[in-house]
């Protein structure tokens, strides 16, 4: 592996990064050994000042999201039921997901994040803005809460963005398919959705054959990857894939799902990226919108070395600076699901 590269501190009067986030206030307690624990805020957050990028950054708290909000893309039974189970105690939806008292609340913050974050960008108060917030949401269904999450944090941030006209471009670069997202807009013509997630691996949804319902015809792009597959494959899927759908469809607006658990360190996946690779691919997916529309938002990840490592490399490479604390990975694993792709979206 080729050393690490230095990485000056910036010196920045104006602070371009806004980072929302309240880990003080989190109050979604973990089962013990639980992997999604508030442990991977501290963890992604400590990549900030090993980036440099200390004095780039603004920390703030997040609202709440409101509960016209989150039932603009959620069943508002499911939010309802939520709640209740919340308030009398909460534990276990299913064998993986799990609610304590406090989670409702903390689930809304987190939702609130992102909207801060959308907010943010549009009042020209910031250049990049980060939701570094927890439960992650790309498993929440329309009706469903599931995979460690309770409610869709980026697709209320989307429908919010939509209702005013926008077209928003959700890129998804977490290890597992974001079937709650895609469940959401699958039949929406004004969200785009591209998901990149090793397959087969949970949620068992994401087939490249899943382009989008009737009223969105090619609205939704998966790319599901063999185990084992480096940041080479990725980057040309970018280039020769992910860059044209994305240039058809002309977003105003590009929100980042951004789980760094496709990271080869990650213990509960087998991609092989290493934090370098997310570097490339923040580089490459911010020349899809115009300045000051680009929206990264936790997800997965669940080795604090890697997250610390992914978070800092991508937040660098998004305000043009070249922080790379391992090597970019290489390799040929995964090229097919690019032929395929081509071949269906004819490109």
């Amino acid at each position: 592996m080729a050393p690490a590269t230095a990485c000056r501190t910036l010196a920045i009067v104006d602070q371009p990064i806004a980072v929302f986030s309240a880990a003080g206030l989190d109050e979604h307690l973990a089962p013990a050994g639980h992997p999604e624990s508030v442990r991977r805020l501290d963890a992604s957050l400590s990549g900030i000042p090993k980036a440099g990028l200390a004095d780039a950054v603004r920390m703030v708290e997040p609202r709440l999201a409101s509960l016209d909000e989150i039932t603009r893309v959620h069943d508002p039974s499911l939010v309802e039921r939520l709640r209740v189970f919340c308030e009398t105690g909460g534990g276990h939806i299913d064998g993986d997901t799990f609610a304590a008292p406090g989670s409702f609340v903390t689930a809304q913050r987190a939702a609130g994040a992102v909207l801060d974050a959308v907010d943010a960008l549009a009042a020209g108060d910031c250049d990049v803005a980060f939701a570094a917030s927890r439960p992650p949401g790309h498993h929440a269904e329309y009706a469903q809460a599931m995979g460690f999450c309770l409610f869709n944090n980026v697709a209320v941030a989307a429908r919010a963005l939509t209702d005013r006209g926008e077209r928003v471009a959700i890129i998804d670069w977490d290890v597992h398919h974001g079937n709650g997202t895609q469940d959401i807009f699958y039949d929406d013509p004004s969200v785009l959705y591209v998901s990149t997630h090793q397959s087969p691996l949970y949620p068992g949804t994401g087939r490249l054959t899943e382009t989008g319902g009737p009223a969105a015809p090619f609205s939704n792009l998966n790319l599901p990857f063999s185990p084992g597959t480096r940041g080479d494959v990725f980057r040309q899927a970018i280039d020769e894939v992910i860059a044209p759908v994305v240039a058809r469809f002309d977003p105003t607006w590009l929100i980042i799902s951004a789980g760094f658990d496709a990271h080869r360190n990650d213990p509960l996946a087998s991609l092989q990226l290493t934090s370098a690779d997310y570097a490339d691919f923040a580089d490459r997916l911010r020349q899809f919108v115009p300045e000051r529309r680009v929206v990264v938002a936790l997800e997965g990840g669940y080795d604090a070395d890697a997250l610390s490592m992914s978070t800092g490399a991508t937040l660098s490479a998004l305000v043009g600076e070249h922080y790379r604390p391992e090597a970019a990975s290489s390799g040929d694993i995964g090229r097919p699901v690019i032929t395929a792709a081509r071949q269906l979206w004819e490109i």
